[in-house]
């Protein structure tokens, strides 16, 4: 085994890793902690903040299999490190699933330990084994004495545990049960007995105490951590270096605002640490009843469960505190915790095969897959129902931190760093700031040498200069937009738990949209059912609320085939089920705990009609109408048996029998075209396509019904065991439920503002193709006119590729051909001529999704640039989905109801749940709205918070650069700004002015261009550089003018160049005091009155209103701030006030020169303006460097304003000039570039895509044109 080797730890997942191993080396150790100390402690500092740095300084590369401590490093594009060290536990076995009474002596390095060391030396590698849990492990080994205690060596990271495999060669998560990839029928046979004492502590060994442990640091840890965080420690390097140098009252203003910002922020973090511990720690720790192996039930605490423990589901409920498996009974849950969706779920028991049918039908377990059998941890048990003398028992699968509720906390634990163009950019701006400090540096090195200074001087002076390049106040000031944005999104009912994520939201150029209670209303009304009977469609009826059809098959699918249930007396389930239910008039009924006691099985869900909806008989005879009134009472169907609904298999069935019937009958409701699959092809009439098309042309939702009578064979426990596929074929095909699920009255009016705002818009739905289509036309995002392609593709099948047909949905309502448009590639850095682009949209069902996924991962990309409606979608299909539209650049937005769409909520740029729920951590943000009215609420606050953002970090970056200039101007006559200048420059205006030009709200609009998505653009470096080069050039203006002055001399305490008629004359002080610093002098006045009004001028000139904040003018703390500055700075200037002078250490000036000042701030201001309005605003921003001006790939673009064709006009007059073509920075801007120049594109509906083995990864296809 190489030294260099380098291991993949969790391949193809998500927390995918790069793993190397390393050995802790003594003199390199030795070194380390010499430069630390000749560092003063930096380098520790230093290697704290580079983990790859610390670990290969300090140690020496090895096996991973020797490592006493391994580096880590993510794969994806963040490439974090980190390390973790290696640690070893013994223990009397190497397998946490091996019984340890079984277990043989063999050594440790035997196959069949693969989690063991093969070392047998105790001290093996320097490593001190230990048990991982102090006294168990030793009473265990004790108890087990006669076995040789094996190592197992570990670390830990994420608070996720990584045991050496021997078989892999590598570390691995032990998750729990799903590790031995155990059938279903495996899990009834093998683990339903439950485990002895001693397993369960042996297991405990390596899963560790169930609990999902969020530790609350203490207040102490916190502040060292935030502390030592780079930038407080330049504030710290700053503080100190201030202090040398005299300048106490600003290092005390720095090292206030310091500490208030780190108290503020160690607040806020533990306050979150505090909220998450509540949420997790809320019945996290509860009382449950075990069963063990010899058949006894005992009562344990929760955190001593371990996977394979059978855990009793008490009859009145109870908070899961872990994830299983039910194996008998079935229980009600309530899932909002994981899903944000209230609805109770039924859970049902683990299906076990028939040793006959195991072969086909016995399946590997797996939580994903059997999540309707699965109970998962903090979800909360509403009822369970069992049998008599058997309980409702569920094996425990994962536990702690493995389970699906400690999953989620993980990824809040430890997110993800938010990926945006901004963040980065600003770390590269404040690196030219550096780089513009380190100029100065070197030029006051050379200033002070030329000069004779003290080495002391030349330091401390040369120091300062980089303290004054990096503001202190950036990371305060950068924050106050996202915290203003934050607290305007909570007064309009928008919840948000990442607040880094409002800047990304106004970047965001595509909208997915779940349907059902999204776009759609949440609830459905029934429209009317269409009967089938001997193979064709009744006409259709408004409702089966009728007495001819009580006793039919089709009114008892409805009345049987869902999962409602009674809680507290009230029908509670599927929105949908509920209609279904309540359109047939039918009373539910469940047994009491009571009556099921009395039974030697679960006593069935019983439905029947009210007794005035049964067929009323002539009367005959007294003795006859009793008896006929006897026998119609009795008419009810008992639910005996349910396959819960699955959106992999869209269906769902159940078994009854109705009272006095010797055969049972099977039901079944799902999406047409599968029962339809699923039924005798001559009980499906055959216009049966037409007829579901036409409904589904229409918006309504349609679901099948399907009846099978079973055989007399198949008894009560036959039926409890017997495989779903079974059931559900061979049924015959009773009609169609048609529902109508209206659009909710906000979604046409704000699906046609992020239209207009050339922002596209996608369906995301798990209902049917055709009705998906016809919302998106209804809504409008279709267009009437515009054609819809459906690509259906087919897998590979008998030795044939892969293939993909191509159809139109329907024909367009005003033409039939494909239009053309001319619109212009969005691009902030280029201009490009005019494309045409075709109106058309694609959409295809989940199945064809993942099989163009897999055989045309090439097209897949070309497809979601014009796919508009994606139907049938699995929740893990809706996450590839929005990961695909990420991977060609897109800026996505999802917004869903959170019940199937929590993945797509996490993984989107921004996801925002319509949920009750005040806060859901599924998704970063959450509406109290129940519309979609929040997704422009949204995008427009987040366009405000990105351009505040941009104005802050603009002006912070002046205001940098303002003071530098002033400085080294000062420095080439030895003089500086005084202390309380500086104070006065970076508290009265620089803090004043930051924290209230953060305050402008959001534009009213949308508009149909977006903010740029960086600092390193075009528009900005220009506004920027302009800027800097106006201020630099007026301070010099000034600073080499007052030097030409006819009056002008060297300032001494003494010199009075002011005009006699001045009231004000050099004070006392001036003429005690002898100035150390040459702080007072003419030069110093000057460029103190001229750059306080610049930073003002900056100020206003970057705070931005229209077409994303409101204007500056309604930001009245701005206005009032800035009015108030000016007048004060005007005041002080032809009003001297002594007091004010002495504190300042502003000399007298005469009265000619201060209105000399006054002109050049005047002609300062009036540049400013003038470039950063006409040029920058007017010429460059909406002419050449407009990435918007008309609308993204396939979005219409709105009629162009008379003022837009002028501009169009002048854009072509520049393209003209400037026709240089360059590559679009989008990669869907690229795409659409390419397929604009392909014939062949889109396809037509006569043709076949072909998937044709490539060479290399990855896939080529071919088009077949079929006559």
């Amino acid at each position: 085994m190489e030294k260099g080797e380098m291991k993949i730890l969790n391949k193809g997942e998500e927390e995918e890793m790069e793993l190397q191993g390393y050995r802790l080396c003594r003199w390199r150790l030795a070194l380390v902690g010499f430069g630390v100390l000749c560092t003063g402690g930096f380098l520790l500092l230093l290697l704290y903040w580079m983990p790859e740095w610390c670990v290969k300084s300090t140690c020496t590369r090895t096996t991973v299999r020797d490592a006493e401590v391994v580096l880590l490093r993510s794969t994806d594009e963040f490439r974090r490190w980190f390390l973790a060290r290696v640690r070893v536990m013994l223990a009397p076995g190497s397998n946490p699933f091996h019984s340890l009474e079984t277990q043989t002596t063999s050594p440790p390095s035997s196959p069949s330990c693969p989690f063991s060391n093969p070392s047998p030396s105790p001290l093996a590698n320097g490593h001190t084994p230990h048990p991982s849990d102090g006294s168990p492990a030793q009473e265990l080994i004790r108890r087990f004495s006669y076995y040789q205690p094996t190592q197992i060596r570990y670390f830990t990271f994420h608070s996720t545990k990584y045991y050496w495999n021997d078989e892999m060669q590598n570390f691995k998560v032990l998750t729990g049960l799903e590790d031995l990839e155990v059938s279903c029928s495996t899990v009834h046979s093998e683990h339903s007995a439950g485990l002895t004492r001693n397993q369960q502590e042996y297991r405990r060994l390596f899963f560790g105490v169930n609990e999902i442990a969020v530790k609350v640091p203490s207040v102490f840890k916190l502040l060292i951590k935030e502390v030592l965080n780079p930038f407080y420690i330049f504030q710290l390097f700053s503080v100190i270096l201030w202090s040398t140098d005299e300048y106490y009252y600003y290092a005390v203003a720095i090292l206030l605002m310091s500490v208030i910002s780190i108290a503020t922020s160690l607040y806020t973090i533990k306050k979150q640490y505090v909220m998450l511990h509540d949420m997790v720690a809320a019945h996290s720790i509860v009382r449950v009843s075990v069963c063990r192996a010899n058949n006894d039930v005992e009562e344990i605490l929760s955190t001593d469960l371990v996977p394979g423990d059978v855990v009793v589901i008490p009859s009145n409920g109870t908070i899961m505190p872990c994830d299983a498996v039910l194996i008998s009974g079935t229980c009600i849950v309530n899932e909002s915790m994981l899903t944000g969706e209230s609805v109770p779920v039924t859970k049902t028991n683990l299906p076990n095969p028939l040793p006959g049918e195991r072969e086909e039908a016995d399946s590997a377990y797996n939580t994903e897959e059997h999540k309707r059998h699965t109970l998962f941890c903090g979800t909360n048990i509403i009822q369970t129902r069992f049998y008599t003398g058997e309980l409702v028992k569920a094996v425990v699968v994962r536990t702690g931190f493995s389970t699906a509720k400690g999953q989620l906390v993980r990824s809040i634990l430890y997110p993800k760093p938010t990926d945006f163009k901004l963040y980065r950019d600003a770390y590269l701006f404040l690196l030219c700031l550096v780089a513009v400090a380190g100029i100065g540096f070197i030029y006051s090195i050379v200033l002070s040498v030329m000069n004779g200074d003290k080495a002391k001087t030349i330091i401390i002076e040369s120091l300062d200069i980089i303290t004054i390049t990096v503001p202190p106040a950036l990371p305060a000031a950068m924050t106050a937009g996202i915290v203003y944005a934050q607290r305007r999104l909570k007064k309009i009912g928008i919840f948000c738990i990442s607040p880094q994520r409002i800047n990304i939201c106004g970047q965001i150029n595509l909208v997915c949209f779940d349907k059902t209670g999204t776009l759609t209303e949440d609830g459905l009304d029934m429209w009317g059912v269409q009967r089938v009977e001997r193979g064709r469609f009744h006409l259709t009826e408004e409702s089966a609320h009728k007495e001819n059809l009580v006793k039919s098959q089709f009114v008892a699918c409805m009345a049987t085939c869902h999962s409602l249930t009674k809680i507290e007396g009230q029908l509670s389930g599927d929105p949908l089920d509920l209609k279904m239910f309540e359109a047939t008039g039918w009373i539910l009924e469940e047994a009491t705990e009571e009556e099921t006691a009395l039974h030697n099985r679960i006593m069935p869900t019983v439905v029947r009609p009210p007794k005035q909806l049964l067929p009323s008989q002539p009367d005959e005879s007294t003795e006859q109408d009793m008896e006929l009134a006897e026998f119609s009472s009795l008419y009810e169907i008992g639910i005996v048996r349910q396959f819960p609904f699955s959106s992999a298999l869209q269906r769902m069935s159940v078994v009854s029998r109705t009272l006095g019937e010797k055969c049972m009958d099977a039901y079944m409701k799902g999406a047409p075209e599968v029962v339809a699959s699923l039924c005798k092809r001559e009980t499906v009439p055959e216009n049966f396509a037409e007829v579901l098309e036409g409904f589904t042309k229409q918006g309504f939702r349609v679901i099948a019904l399907a009846h099978r009578r079973l055989g007399s064979k198949l008894n009560w426990h036959k039926i409890q065991n017997v495989n779903r596929d079974y059931i559900e074929a061979n049924m015959e095909f009773l009609g169609l439920i048609i529902m109508q699920n209206k659009l909710k009255a906000e979604t046409p009016g704000v699906l046609q503002d992020l239209h207009r705002a050339n922002i596209r818009t996608i369906m995301v739905t798990g209902d049917n193709m055709l009705t998906a289509v016809s919302v998106a036309r209804d809504c409008g995002m279709i267009p009437p006119e515009d054609t819809v392609i459906i690509a259906d593709a087919l897998p590979p099948h008998d030795g044939q590729a892969a293939k993909i047909t191509w159809r139109y949905a329907d024909r367009p309502s005003r033409t039939t051909r494909l239009e053309e448009i001319n619109i212009s590639l969005e691009d902030e850095g280029h201009a490009e001529q005019p494309q045409t682009q075709p109106l058309y949209h694609f959409a295809m069902n989940g199945k064809s999704f993942a099989i163009i996924a897999e055989h045309f991962p090439d097209m897949l990309q070309k497809l979601v640039l014009h796919g508009t409606v994606f139907a049938r979608m699995a929740p893990d299909q809706k996450t590839q989905l929005v990961e695909t539209l990420q991977g060609v650049d897109y800026y996505v937005g999802m917004c869903g109801d959170g019940a199937n769409d929590c993945g797509a909520l996490k993984r989107a740029h921004s996801g925002i749940s319509l949920s009750e729920l005040e806060a859901s951590v599924a998704s970063p943000f959450t509406s109290r709205t129940p519309n979609i009215s929040c997704v422009p609420s949204l995008i427009r606050e987040g366009r405000a918070a990105l351009i505040t953002s941009f104005c802050v970090f603009k002006f912070m970056a002046l205001y940098s650069i303002i003071q530098y200039i002033s400085v080294t101007l000062l420095y080439s006559v030895l003089s500086n700004l005084g202390d309380f200048q500086f104070l006065f420059i970076d508290i009265a205006i620089i803090l004043l002015i930051v924290f209230t030009m953060s305050l402008n709200p959001a534009w009213k609009e949308l508009v149909s261009r977006r903010p740029p998505s960086g600092l390193i653009s075009g528009p900005l470096l220009f506004s920027v550089l302009t800027q800097i080069l106006i201020c630099l050039g007026f301070q010099t203006i000034t600073f080499l003018w007052v030097q030409k002055q006819p009056w002008f001399e060297r300032w001494t305490p003494a010199t009075n160049v002011c005009n006699q008629s001045d009231h004000l004359n050099v004070s006392g002080f001036n003429k005690t005091e002898v100035d150390d610093h040459n702080i007072q002098n003419f030069e110093n006045t000057s460029l103190f009155y001229v750059s306080s009004f610049q930073y003002l001028i900056v100020a206003i000139v970057f705070s931005k209103g229209k077409p994303f904040r409101q204007p500056s003018y309604k930001n009245w703390p701005f206005v009032l701030s800035a009015v108030s500055l000016y007048f004060f700075l005007l005041f002080i200037m032809f009003h001297p006030v002594e007091g004010i002078d002495y504190v300042l250490e502003i000399v007298c000036v005469p009265f000619e020169w201060r209105l000399t000042l006054l002109l050049i701030i005047v002609v300062n201001a009036a540049v400013s303006v003038l470039v950063e309005t006409f040029i920058l605003d007017i010429i460059l921003w909406k002419l050449v460097l407009s990435r918007d001006k008309q609308a993204n790939y396939g979005v219409t673009p709105a009629a162009p304003t008379p003022q837009g064709v002028i501009d169009m006009q002048a854009f072509k007059c520049l393209f003209r000039l400037c026709p240089r073509k360059t590559t679009p920075k989008a990669r869907y801007m690229h795409l659409a570039q390419e397929l604009s120049l392909d014939p062949d594109w889109p396809p037509k509906p006569t043709t076949t895509t072909e998937a044709k083995p490539h060479p290399e990864n990855g896939s080529v296809y071919d088009i077949i044109i079929h006559s």
